[in-house]
């Protein structure tokens, strides 16, 4: 299998989420991925999650349940612990769909909403940090 290069940073879309265009980081130190969300809570056993954000546009502000999702422990690169809600969700690049697990996290003071790591890219990617939006400028209009 031939692996396509990724840049450092495209966009995507989460057709299950109904987000479009969607800014990605491309962190090949990161081991999970991770999307902003805002506005979770849990009840009843399924999880509600609202994808909104002033800082990126392309957020819908819908809200969003999620029947099936569990928890996992994120580290970040100073050290600290947190343990936050997973879903598995579709990704699409280079006009192909993929799973991926996704943490859910407060990014709206990143510049980046979504960041996508290792666990994902692994044996699908090489990453050259030379480039920008390979995925994104090869979509089928």
């Amino acid at each position: 299998m031939t692996k396509k290069v990724l840049g450092r940073v495209d966009k995507v879309d989460f057709p299950e989420l109904d987000l479009n265009t969607i800014d990605v980081k491309i962190d090949t130190g990161a081991y999970t991925s991770a999307i902003h969300c805002s506005r979770i809570r849990e009840e009843n056993n399924m999880l509600f999650c609202t994808f909104e954000s002033s800082e990126h546009p392309n957020f819908n502000s819908k809200e969003i349940i999620f029947k099936t999702y569990s928890y996992t422990d994120v580290k970040s690169s100073n050290g600290h612990r947190e343990n936050r809600f997973k879903i598995k969700t579709n990704i699409v690049f280079f006009s192909k769909t993929y799973k991926i697990n996704l943490t859910l996290s407060t990014r709206d003071d990143m510049k980046f909403p979504v960041l996508i790591g290792r666990q994902f890219l692994s044996k699908k990617f090489i990453v050259d940090v030379d480039l920008e939006n390979q995925s994104y400028n090869t979509k089928i209009i």
